[in-house]
């Protein structure tokens, strides 16, 4: 769990609603373009800043790891990372999910830069296309732009390798070069914006995106320019402006987002290991300046996750668990967040799969391969529950349901103390069986056995009392929050705290990490349950 990331307790008909505008469900994850204008807050779509969250003026959407049968890792625009944990014979990528704050893409969106004569009036790109259209129109342009602010427009494009750039881009639909014709119109208001005030961070930012987006409009095979021109010119004025700027969030995201792009290009090179260290740099100053981000934590873990394909075999597992946290970070400030939870599941086959390759570290420490895959499983039932309409969710379930506890979501074991009694001494707490499944959590008793003498052989027989215990049970629609406990009343262990309707129920995990499993399981279930689509899981772990 990142360090700066505070719980969120999970409260009874108060998830936060989804976010309602998810990326259209496709075979595989959405890669979100990364300069796109945001299309909505809260479950990460694929071109969203997140939910309780300023609209990020030009973030991009964040990047969550498909489960493919062979297809890339979804990607949704924000750091597209193709990790792709292998499952089988078959490919469980990360959906990548980048998410761009841009206002670039938006009609109504405001662009930051200002006008000249206009004070501190901000103008939107339908202004920008407005102005564009008069200058290709009949001859009249509007009084708008002063002949001032053309010539000087002009003159700041000349010799500039970014507005060249820029200009040399072949569209081949109609469509697409409209975009670009707009998109080259703001560049040069954005160059004369700079040559007049060098230190307007917002210019420089804004043009940075220009370059973005620009880059998203060139083929992969082209030559000149290249996407890679344009994402190395945009990363120079993201650069730039942080420097003016040191607090703009968004650059920071928006500039991981285009180092990921000019890394994946490179494969499993060492140019690419670099690459990805700045991306995840860039993550981490952009969570510290916006600890609540859940897109920003989402795409840390994807670029972690991509980084540790390539770093030496002894640093892998460092770099996979650090990815497990962030991921896990993105989840709790976002519980119904599906494709952190998805990519959560993908990341956690991987390990798994190389646990049981490698053996594990040889510490005694290591989760055995059976529970990493169960736990594998568990995290992608839930994104299917959230989100039964993604045909990669559904793809990777198929994989993963057998690793079920089924007919239960999650078994394991829980110290729990009499019922009625969480006051009770130590001594009287018992580590017993635990199920979750769509409806409750329930305390698992074995049955007693006790000698009844001898049969009529002489031989002693033993026979099961049916007196009928008390055991915990804690309904999922009566739940109000779910929350860690550091209770010293408590025995050893890792103390867990379900409040509910009828009051808290207090529990011990054996370890932290076993701690955070349960947490995710429960809250998980709960939110499936706040967002209506209960009978979703109850069909995979029923069926």
């Amino acid at each position: 769990m990142a360090d700066t990331v505070e719980e969120p307790q999970v409260h009874n008909g108060t998830v936060s609603s989804e976010s309602q505008t998810d990326q259209h469900p496709t075979s595989e994850p959405l890669e979100i373009p990364e300069m796109k204008a945001e299309e909505g807050q809260s479950e990460v779509t694929d071109a969203k800043v997140e939910e309780g969250q300023p609209e990020v003026t030009d973030a991009k959407a964040e990047e969550v790891q498909p489960v493919e049968s062979d297809a890339k890792a979804e990607e949704v625009q924000t750091v597209v990372i193709d990790a792709k944990p292998e499952l089988a014979h078959v490919n469980l990528s990360p959906e990548e999910n980048q998410i761009r704050s841009t206002e670039a893409d938006q009609g109504t969106s405001q662009a930051v830069m200002k006008k000249e004569d206009e004070g501190n009036r901000t103008f939107t790109m339908r202004e920008l296309l407005s102005e564009l259209k008069s200058d290709e129109g009949d001859g009249t342009p509007r009084s708008t732009v002063s002949p001032y602010s053309r010539e000087s427009a002009s003159q700041a494009a000349e010799n500039n390798p970014a507005i060249d750039l820029i200009n040399r881009i072949q569209v081949n639909d109609e469509e697409g070069r409209s975009r670009q014709r707009v998109l080259a119109f703001a560049a040069r208001k954005y160059a004369s914006s700079i040559e007049r005030n060098p230190d307007d961070h917002d210019a420089l930012y804004n043009w940075a995106l220009i370059l973005q987006e620009s880059a998203d409009n060139v083929s992969a095979d082209s030559v000149s320019p290249s996407k890679d021109d344009l994402l190395e010119e945009a990363c120079k004025k993201y650069d730039e402006a942080t420097r003016l700027c040191p607090t703009l969030y968004d650059a920071y995201y928006n500039w991981a987002i285009a180092i990921s792009d000019r890394a994946k290009m490179r494969g499993r090179t060492k140019e690419a290991e670099e690459l990805w260290e700045q991306a995840t740099n860039n993550y981490e100053k952009a969570v510290q300046l916006n600890w609540n981000s859940s897109q920003a934590l989402n795409n840390w873990g994807l670029a972690l996750q991509e980084l540790s394909q390539i770093v030496p075999a002894r640093e892998k597992e460092k770099v996979v668990r650090t990815a497990i946290s962030k991921f896990r970070a993105a989840i709790r400030l976002q519980f119904d967040f599906h494709r952190a939870i998805y990519n959560l599941g993908t990341v956690l086959y991987g390990l798994a799969e190389d646990t049981l390759r490698t053996g594990g570290s040889g510490n005694g420490k290591d989760i055995p391969p059976g529970e990493l895959y169960s736990q594998s499983a568990i995290y992608i039932a839930a994104a299917h529950s959230l989100k039964p309409s993604y045909s990669v969710y559904s793809s990777a379930l198929r994989l993963v349901r057998s690793m079920l506890p089924l007919p239960h979501l999650k078994v394991g074991y829980l110290t729990a103390p009499p019922v009625g009694n969480s006051l009770a001494p130590h001594s009287d707490w018992k580590r017993t069986e635990f199920e979750l499944n769509h409806e409750r959590l329930l305390q698992v008793l074995k049955p007693e056995a006790r000698e009844m003498g001898r049969n009529l052989s002489g031989k002693a027989e033993t026979m099961s009392t049916n007196v009928e215990k008390k055991t915990v049970k804690v309904n999922i629609t009566e739940i109000v929050s779910v929350t860690t406990c550091a209770d010293l009343t408590l025995p050893p262990g890792a103390g867990l705290c379900i409040d509910t309707v009828h009051g808290p129920v207090y529990l011990v995990a054996d370890s932290w990490e076993s701690l955070d499993g349960w947490l995710d399981a429960i809250r998980l279930v709960y939110t499936i349950y706040a967002r209506g689509k209960s009978d979703v899981l109850a069909g995979i772990i029923t069926a």
